[in-house]
């Protein structure tokens, strides 16, 4: 079985009606899921309630970011919300059910460590482009970042590397992460593009970066070599003893805000290459706004998993 993390109370994260980051998105990867013909090799579970394990939760996002920007975003929320910038919208219930995505995360780093097996994570906010004191590019707080620091405090768990394959460079993750020699970030994005940062040249204090930068129109067979010649080499010689990946679907041709060529199915082709690297996988969300191009870009990845 595969752990699949969900909860409707993502759903109540308001960015307004015409924001491509609205809870359509997992409505239509849920419907996808429940109807795919692995449904029953699947295992819905309920992120840990914030109040449940709340000292893993808060030292996992103060490690990551100070509390006076998380106490900031509490304050707009329960003021009833606003703008962190002109495309992160913050609503009276975005805070709480920020910290459900977060604390979905960590459940996903603790199933594919306890079962080195995967597991994937269906939340939003989206976290790549949060740095440590703002958000910023529809997300709130770091998750993949927080995931990572803190597989660290596990006791079997000496490196996490970190795989985005997010059409938009997570610049959020790589500047929390590329100080610690102990966690690996790779990225493979459109560029030039959002939010401009990735390049080539940025590669980590400790060699512990790697950024892929791929012209608008990329495609599969484009894809393909550099997971061959670049990101597995790195992510082998790093050997992880988990690997998390930002999994976003933006990358499709079908999606609204971006220029490649990556097809639904071609996701399930990555998957298989991170398999190469370890089975214990947690994936999390992050973009992809065309919601039929998503929820089948899901599959594909799950699909992958299945029955590799």
């Amino acid at each position: 079985m595969l752990p699949i993390f969900y909860s409707d109370h993502f759903l109540e994260h308001d960015t307004g009606p015409y924001h491509p980051e609205n809870p359509g998105r997992l409505r239509a990867i849920v419907n996808a899921l429940e109807n795919a013909p692995f449904a029953h090799k699947l295992e819905w579970r309920s992120p840990t309630p914030i109040d449940a394990h709340a000292n893993r939760l808060f030292s996992a996002i103060h490690a990551v970011h100070p509390s006076r920007y998380v106490e900031a975003v509490k304050a707009l929320s329960l003021s009833g919300g606003g703008h962190i910038d002109p495309d992160t919208v913050v609503s009276s219930k975005t805070y709480d059910v920020a910290l459900l995505a977060v604390s979905a995360w960590l459940d996903g780093v603790d199933a594919a460590v306890e079962n080195h097996r995967p597991a994937f994570v269906v939340c939003r906010p989206p976290g790549h482009h949060a740095e440590a004191q703002r958000g910023m590019g529809f997300c709130i707080f770091s998750n993949a970042a927080i995931a990572a620091t803190y597989a660290l405090t596990k006791e079997t768990i000496h490196r996490v590397a970190i795989l985005d394959w997010d059409v938009h460079h997570g610049n959020g993750t790589q500047a929390i992460v590329e100080t610690n020699p102990h966690i690996a970030y790779c990225s493979l994005h459109q560029s030039p593009f959002y939010p401009g940062t990735g390049d080539a040249s940025e590669t980590g204090k400790f060699n512990n970066v790697l950024n892929c930068p791929m012209p608008a129109g990329s495609q599969l067979s484009d894809y393909q070599p550099v997971f061959e010649e670049r990101i597995l080499p790195f992510l082998t010689t790093f050997a992880p003893d988990v690997l998390i990946v930002s999994a976003g679907y933006d990358a499709v041709r079908a999606d609204p805000l971006a220029s490649m060529s990556l097809q639904p199915t071609d996701f399930g082709v990555l998957a298989t290459y991170c398999l190469q690297v370890t089975p214990a996988i947690a994936f999390g969300l992050e973009g992809g706004y065309d919601h039929t191009a998503i929820s089948e870009s899901v599959v594909a990845t799950l699909e992958a998993c299945l029955t590799a």
